[in-house]
């Protein structure tokens, strides 16, 4: 079984995540062929389609999200993502045996929902929710009208476990992203899933935007188990290598991997970004081992990670000027070059300044 190397792994998955080069795509194709966009801070996937895009303006995904094109929704791993409004029926179905599994679990609300039978409080929610969108408060406050002798926090929580909710503009518009307010993915969108769900046809799509991959690849996306037997039912429509450690990788057999691996630019990613939160081995993207304390120490009070040569060298933060801080000696071609996507950058975040500070980490 060919070899494929950690610099040639970086390059394919950057290659599909549309970051080796900028693409003429629509927010709404990007969106669609990446499988989503983590969206827990509500300017994350502005930033992550401004690295892929070319001529990306932040207006075009506003009006995605107004006209109802895509939605904030909770999916893979229990995590907001922005999705198609197709996907954000296509997916939920394969990834809500995760939602069920944390329920129980979760420290606060677990225990108040043992035994409580939910069919009641979740019929009540779908009827509240489709006549018009409600906050998190008013959900929960209709629930302690409606429910007095149940735990009011713990039947809202429920809700997000076991419905599919949108949350709805205001919140997601770039520079105005308003509170929380909820509704049902059926009421909002206007319709419900258009077709069966499929977990084999979800590997594809997770191998499209993110391989090669092993299982336990893409186990960490999902967050699924059992994707052992869905691989193997995909086996022989798949191409397999081995990584640099020996694990098994499988992919598409006409996905891009470049060859030779060429140079890759720099980027700026945000907080969080799925293409540095969708495998278990992470070594396609990661520092050089001498990097990688100073780094975790410094991400914390970042905004985001920045790509020098596809591997995460950096750490960013837009505070007036746009402070870059990076492990290790930056030739200064390539300081040059991630100055320059920093002026971008800041262009883009609507900054009075053009400054970018570039600060080795000691």
């Amino acid at each position: 079984m060919e070899v494929i190397s950690d610099r040639a792994l970086n390059r394919a998955t950057l290659a599909r995540q549309l970051l080796l080069r900028r693409e003429r795509l629509s927010a709404v194709e990007a969106v669609e062929r990446l499988v989503g966009l983590q969206a827990q801070e509500p300017s994350d996937p502005y930033l992550a389609l401004w690295s892929r895009l070319d001529g990306f303006r932040p207006r075009e995904l506003v009006d995605a999200l107004e006209g109802r094109q895509v939605v904030r929704t909770v999916l893979m791993r229990g995590t907001i993502h922005l999705v198609t409004g197709d996907d954000a029926f296509a997916l939920r179905p394969l990834v809500q045996p995760v939602l069920d599994a944390e329920l129980p679990r979760h420290p606060e609300f677990g225990p108040a929902l043992d035994g409580v039978d939910l069919g009641p409080p979740l019929a009540a929610a779908r009827e509240l929710l489709a006549e018009r969108p409600l906050t998190p408060r008013e959900l929960r406050a209709e629930f302690a009208d409606r429910f007095p002798r149940l735990d009011a926090g713990a039947l809202a929580y429920a809700c997000r476990n076991h419905l599919t909710l949108v949350q709805v503009p205001p919140r997601g518009l770039w520079g105005r992203t308003g509170g929380v307010r909820l509704a049902t993915a059926e009421s909002w969108l206007g319709c419900g899933p258009a077709a069966k769900p499929s977990i084999d046809a979800l590997l594809l799509r997770y191998l499209a935007a993110f391989g090669p991959a092993a299982v336990a690849d893409a186990a960490t996306w999902s967050r699924l188990t059992g994707l052992r037997a869905a691989f193997e039912r995909l086996r022989p429509r798949l191409v397999t290598f081995r990584d640099e450690r020996g694990r098994e990788l499988f992919d598409l057999p006409d996905a891009p991997r470049p060859d030779p691996p060429p140079p890759a630019p720099p980027r700026f990613l945000p907080q969080y970004d799925n293409v540095l939160l969708s495998h278990a081995d992470r070594s396609r993207f990661a520092a050089a081992e001498e990097h990688r304390a100073r780094l975790a120490d410094a991400w914390r009070d970042a905004q985001g990670s920045l790509l020098v040569d596809g591997a995460v060298r950096g750490v960013w933060r837009a505070d007036g000027a746009l402070v870059v801080r990076h492990a290790g000696r930056l030739p200064k071609k390539t300081a040059a070059a991630v100055a320059a996507e920093g002026r971008r950058l800041l262009r883009l975040l609507g900054k009075d300044t053009r400054e970018v500070r570039l600060a080795a980490l000691g």
